[in-house]
């Protein structure tokens, strides 16, 4: 019997191995005394349509690039040529190629880059070079003055080759061909742009004789006699300084001396320098301590509850391509709204955004590149994780991550990837990296069973289930039980929301095992677009694409906090401030202050009160606050006597927690907390009775108003005009009320559209008169269905103002909540200014108004508007007791019998609901508004839970009152 042939090997797109020809893995340090050169800057750049063209084209060192291109490096090509170069593709889950792995599609994008440079004159001799990549997508093969170096695939991970044998010292030719599709796609299926290029920096390297290939610094903390033990191990015999401790050691030799711990509240960093025969180079050195100890994850022996985000590196313009100051940004803007973790979802991020972690303090959950998660779609068979042909490059991956960022204090946990079911290969690197780094833990949330991991990690669990895990009720393995729980996402912050972030806390705060979770996510990744706005997948005439799915952030594309990040602030704030419990009695004029640090008393921090009225401040001071430890807590006397008391009018205090000194990421009196404490409860407005209405031909007068007698409709209140005031129950659904296609529960957005809320029909049954009053009887309903809503407007007047009560009594069986409750009306596009005294100054709604801080606001009616890169129900004030709105010449003003939702826009409802874009938003010639008595909440389940019970709007009777007057010479 003859043997079967040998299978021919593939090629290396295709060939499931890490790459060949690279250098190991090892640290990355941002300077030393060795020379470097920057390779970034503008390259010439050649497309094809398949991997195979040109396939010798850079064997000769001569190779001619005229007629090439020019790119930017770093850089993707689909964002740059302006087209010419192709286009970005959005998948969240599905593979935008045929899953036959390791095979990719014939049709591949190749970019050929070539970059030549001379070495400059100070260039040293002797030693060896190393060029390094920072960030390839998706596949690279790399030549240097016509000689093959290699190839690689691992996108966002650190590859470096030996170079100086090849080095001259002008005319240097860099030659790279990047493939858009190999095997290692395969394993870079995240939710995100798909985006091919350079985009990390290049950079040549000079490599002494005598120096360091490798180094890795070991700084432990013991809290018990608050000493740091400092080892740093080196491939070469060295020497270590730190001269602010007096150490100057040798390499291997562990030291131990008094220090200041690191903590992300207070990342204190020590300059150090590692000095080996041929190098000098600078460290930051953090002591710090990681266990998992009775069941919690603790650092330096206190436990952590983390406030995190997820953060994806996106820029609007640049992509992955994110520059040192952006990312100084970002973290600024996290520590600035409570932040104080992050999770590298779902891979390493730039080494420099750790470097600025260390720096800033931020706790970092390192997630290494990997993600299978469209094999899901065929329930995980030939998943790469369980594959042995497979393990190598998922090694790889892992090595590279830990190698790469392994000295740097801020990462305390190594995440194995995302979304990638379960296999040997995972194991695999669970193994390798506890038998490298035992100073950190592992993190997996595809590890149910918890075999591999040191937390139990779930994405969006409903709040019930959280807290059945925090009380221990959960079951599962043993194992599992005795692990800390950790939300690695949760709170999906697409469009408006997310909701029940607050509920989520109480949670977090309540039961030890509980210990925080991570926002789904940082930032909404829409490219900005000349005719859109922001483009979303789809938008770029995509096969596959799953929509603005990809817009789940807490920021807007231009890094504009959105009401969710404001929102989440509130929620997880350091520091509560809150009423002191009175008991049945009247609100006290006493604060509970909670210290909720980690680690840090509230030292750094100052308090002031101030006292409003009516919802203006009247008087402000400072508030002496005990320096309180973490977990403690003290009852804090305002002064005794308030500013001024009055019967009649609204009052509270407000107390506001300040940063007592600048920091490096926010100035002196950058407001960390704050909380309101009531001494008065809202004021109902009287109802205005009295006025008789007078019939006319056409018009019936009661007051200040007239209204058509035929349809009872209300056409002018004094000099103001009115339009279509009338019930109304529907809003533009949220991504989170539309939710996600795979969610168990019952997605309201749909049934509402289903039932025909989005058309309801109005008919007048009745316009009755009396002697006091004016009532119009009407139905509410969709055409259809038996539902409906039985609506009777009740108007009376004092001659000045106008009162409407308005009573509600559903029909039918309602199987689902209402959108919203309330009365839309139609004001002249003049009236543009809106005041309110309420909860401003952003949008809130029932389970996202933690952030609503009582107070008299001002805004115009355009600035009310939040712009959400898919138009969607938005900008609803809450607990407001008066709104009006004003023009040049006159205004309307209007109160509610309690407190009400207020909205105004440029546009209906119906239009919002019908655009996809902000920029199909046209402003009319009509300001709508809504006085809402009652709102649905917002929930999260766009991919997370829905909206809880009580932050539910059920049809059910229900009785609300409004009253208008003019305001004649606004």
């Amino acid at each position: 019997m003859s043997a079967m042939p040998a299978p021919l090997p593939l090629p290396y797109v295709e060939d499931p191995g890490p790459g060949h020809g690279t250098l190991p893995a090892r640290t990355w340090y941002a300077t030393s005394d060795a020379a470097r050169l920057s390779l970034n800057g503008t390259w010439r750049f050649r497309l094809s349509a398949t991997a195979d063209a040109h396939d010798d084209a850079f064997a000769a060192q001569s190779y001619d690039p005229a007629g090439w291109d020019r790119i930017q490096v770093p850089g993707h090509w689909v964002l740059q040529g302006e087209g010419a170069f192709g286009a970005p593709a959005y998948t969240n889950v599905l593979y935008p190629f045929p899953v036959d792995p390791p095979h990719v599609p014939a049709g591949n994008p190749t970019g050929d880059h070539l970059h030549t440079f001379d070495l400059p004159d100070d260039w040293p001799t002797g030693g060896d070079a190393v060029v390094r990549f920072d960030g390839v997508e998706s596949c690279a093969r790399v030549w240097l003055n016509g000689m093959e170096l290699g190839d690689f695939k691992g996108s966002r991970l650190a590859h470096e080759f030996a170079v100086g044998h090849l080095l001259q010292p002008s005319g240097n030719v860099l030659a790279v061909r990047v493939h858009q599709w190999s095997s290692g796609s395969y394993l870079e299926d995240q939710d995100q742009w798909w985006l091919p290029g350079i985009f990390r920096d290049v950079t040549l390297l000079h490599r002494p004789w005598g120096c360091a290939s490798d180094f890795f610094v070991h700084a432990s903390y013991n809290h018990l006699d608050h000493t740091g033990t400092l080892r740093v191990d080196s491939d070469v015999q060295g020497s270590v300084s730190v001269p602010e401790l007096g150490i100057d050691t040798a390499t291997g030799s562990p030291v131990t001396v008094p220090v200041d711990p690191w903590t992300a509240e207070t990342p204190r960093l020590y300059d150090a320098e590692l000095i080996t025969p041929g190098e000098r180079v600078p460290l930051r050195i953090g002591f710090r301590t990681v266990a998992l100890d009775d069941g919690l994850i603790k650092v330096n022996g206190r436990p952590l509850l983390f406030r995190g985000v997820n953060r994806h590196e996106f820029h609007p313009r640049t992509g992955r391509t994110v520059d040192s100051a952006t990312m100084r940004h970002d973290i600024e803007l996290m520590k600035r709204h409570n932040i104080n973790a992050v999770r590298t979802a779902h891979y390493p991020p730039h080494p420099e955004f750790l470097s600025l972690c260390d720096e800033l303090g931020l706790w970092v959950i390192d997630e290494c590149d990997l993600e299978t998660h469209g094999f899901e779609e065929q329930a995980w068979r030939d998943n790469p994780t369980d594959d042995d042909r497979w393990t190598p490059a998922l090694l790889d991956r892992a090595q590279r991550m830990v190698e790469r960022d392994k000295n740097h204090p801020s990462v305390i946990i190594w995440s194995l990837g995302n979304e990638s079911g379960r296999g040997r290969g995972l194991t695999a690197m669970a193994e390798w990296i506890r038998g490298r780094d035992s100073g950190r833990l592992i993190h997996y949330e595809g590890d149910q069973e918890c075999r591999d991991t040191d937390m139990y990690s779930r994405m969006y669990p409903p709040h019930a289930e959280v807290e059945s895990i925090g009380r221990g009720l959960d079951g599962g393995p043993a194992r599992r039980r005795q692990l800390p729980l950790i939300l690695c996402e949760y709170a999906h912050a697409m469009g408006n929301g997310p909701g029940g972030l607050a509920d989520y806390q109480r949670l977090f705060e309540t039961h030890e095992r509980l210990q925080g979770g991570f926002v789904w996510e940082w930032i909404d990744h829409g490219f900005a677009h000349p005719a859109l706005g922001y483009a979303y997948g789809g938008d770029f005439g995509e096969e596959l694409h799953d929509g603005h799915f990809v817009c789940d952030g807490l920021l807007f594309p231009d890094r504009t906090p959105s009401p969710g990040l404001i929102e989440y602030k509130k929620v997880v704030e350091p520091v509560r401030i809150e009423p002191a419990d009175a008991g049945d009695g009247p609100p006290s004029g006493t604060v509970r202050i909670t210290n909720r640090y980690d680690f840090s008393d509230l030292g750094h921090l100052v308090f002031e009160w101030s006292y409003q009225v009516e919802g203006e401040t009247v008087d402000t001071g400072p508030l002496t606050v005990p320096r309180l430890l973490p977990g403690d807590w003290a009852e804090v006397e305002l002064p005794a006597a308030p500013p001024t008391t009055r019967q009649d009018c609204e009052q509270q205090w407000t107390v506001r927690a300040l940063l007592a000194a600048e920091t490096p990421w926010a100035a002196r009196e950058h407001p960390v907390a704050w909380g309101q404490v009531p001494l008065t409860v809202p004021r109902s407005a009287p109802a205005a009775t009295g006025s008789r209405p007078h019939p006319g031909n056409k018009h019936i007068t009661l007051g200040p108003a007239t209204f058509d007698a035929r349809t009872g409709e209300l056409l002018t209140v004094g000099r103001t005009p009115v339009t279509g005031l009338r019930l109304d129950a529907w809003r533009a659904p949220t991504d989170n009320d539309n939710g996600a296609p795979w969610q168990p529960d019952v997605r309201y957005g749909p049934r509402w559209r289903e039932i025909g809320l989005h058309r309801l029909q109005h008919r007048t049954s009745a316009v009755e008169l009396s002697d006091e009053a004016f009532t119009v009887r009407t139905r509410v309903a969709p055409a259809g269905r038996d539902i409906g809503l039985r609506t009777v407007y009740h108007w009376t007047s004092d001659g000045t103002r106008l009162t409407l009560a308005v009573s509600v009594i559903p029909e039918g069986r309602w199987a689902v909540p209402l959108p919203r409750l309330g009365l839309r009306l139609g004001l002249p596009a003049s009236y543009g200014t809106a005041h309110w005294f309420g909860g401003g100054p952003g949008e809130a709604y029932p389970d996202t108004r933690a952030a609503s801080t009582l107070g008299r606001w001002r805004a115009e009616v355009d600035d009310l508007q939040t712009p959400y890169v898919f138009p969607q129900e938005n900008g609803a004030r809450p607990d407001v007791r008066w709104a009006q709105l004003t023009g040049p010449e006159a205004g309307l003003r209007m109160e509610g019998g309690s407190p009400f939702w207020f909205t105004a826009r440029r546009w209906t409802t119906e239009h919002l609901d019908a655009a996809t874009h902000p920029t199909d938003l046209e402003p009319g010639d009509t300001v709508w508004v809504n006085l809402d008595h009652r709102q649905h909440g917002i929930g999260s389940q766009s991919c997370g839970p829905g909206v809880l019970p009580h932050h539910q709007l059920h049809a059910e009777p229900t009785e609300f009152t409004f009253t208008f007057s003019s305001l004649e010479d606004a």
